[in-house]
């Protein structure tokens, strides 16, 4: 396994680029079992404080759920006399490059340092990821055709909207580079997880550590709320005390017999 805060960034060797092995399906299956308050908890647990993207929202609700590697786009302000219309007409600009780089279940994350006065991207550019096969799409930047993309089947989450193309305020200058996305560090390969509420940040060296314990918490609080839906008090309930937990292990085994 690669070093904490190496992710997919390139191992240059005599000219040979490399990338870490894929994470196992049923880690990110794990994780797409817990919410991104319950994997908060869990990062909290091992000394992570700062992994939720605050401000960020689902441009569509209904689509919003993810969970995939991170491959990383930084922008720095732009400058009046490189940043024309016609740069886009190089494939190797950093933005449209960035889109075509992005591999199935993989998730764009954008540094555009906080300022949503131009997209980080529009209708156009969120399309191709979703042909693509994107996991998702994360700016802490704003976007443009927000009608549009929020009428897609793709989860796409910012910080803001803005009809002003990205030239106006963002030149993008790297891919799969670390940068920082609504104040939380994000390495290439980190992953990335979405929901209803936001999105998390989990560090690829912690994603096997940290999925099944989260989905694992996920199922108990499930019963936890049905204890106090039914007038348990807090004490011993939330958080449970052994005769709590019992109960947990035997409503469990009755869910398991009832699955099958």
């Amino acid at each position: 396994m690669l070093p904490a805060g190496i992710g997919i960034i390139a191992l240059r060797e005599e000219g040979r680029v490399t990338e870490p092995t894929p994470l196992p399906r049923e880690v990110l299956d794990a994780l797409r079992r817990a919410s991104t308050a319950t994997i908060t908890t869990q990062l909290f647990q091992r000394g992570l404080r700062n992994q939720f993207l605050n401000r960020l929202l689902p441009l569509n609700p209904s689509h919003c759920r993810f969970v995939g590697e991170a491959v990383t786009l930084r922008n720095i302000p732009m400058r009046e006399d490189l940043d024309r219309l016609d740069v886009f007409r190089d494939p190797e600009h950093p933005q449209r490059k960035a889109i075509e780089s992005v591999g199935p279940g993989q998730v764009l994350v954008v540094d555009c340092r906080g300022d949503v006065r131009a997209a980080s991207g529009g209708n156009i550019l969120m399309t191709r990821l979703r042909v693509r096969g994107a996991a998702g799409f994360v700016s802490d930047g704003a976007v443009r055709d927000s009608p549009e993309i929020a009428g897609q089947a793709f989860p796409a989450f910012v910080a803001g909207r803005s009809a002003n193309l990205n030239l106006a305020v963002h030149h993008a200058v790297d891919i799969n580079v670390p940068i920082a996305c609504a104040g939380v560090p994000v390495f290439p390969g980190d992953v990335v997880v979405g929901d209803e509420e936001g999105v998390v940040v989990v560090p690829r060296h912690l994603a096997e550590e940290v999925a099944e314990p989260a989905a694992e918490q996920e199922e108990l609080e499930r019963f936890v709320l049905e204890k106090v839906e039914g007038g348990a008090p807090l004490a011993g309930t939330y958080p449970p005390n052994e005769r709590t937990l019992a109960e947990y292990e035997r409503w469990r085994t009755e869910r398991a017999a009832e699955r099958g």
